[in-house]
């Protein structure tokens, strides 16, 4: 997930308790980490030095999530 730098991998799956959502890590922009919801979608800003690793059960959730989006959008 990091790398000795202590910094994020793009494509980490990562949780941001300020929205309560996990993240695809992008990229960093300035202060803030750029992710993207699981599936894709709008990126928003977070706050790095709050985020953490997605814990299996949040990324298990997150990809169903997604899933049950794409599925609902071609019925």
């Amino acid at each position: 997930m990091a790398d000795e730098a202590g910094q994020l991998e793009p494509g980490a799956l990562v949780y941001d308790p300020r929205t309560r959502k996990v993240g695809e890590y992008r990229d960093k922009a300035g202060p803030y980490a750029m992710l993207r919801p699981v599936g894709g979608g709008r990126e928003w800003e977070a706050d790095p030095a709050l985020l953490r690793p997605a814990t299996q059960q949040e990324r298990i959730d997150a990809t169903l999530r997604a899933a049950n989006h794409r599925t609902k959008r071609r019925v």
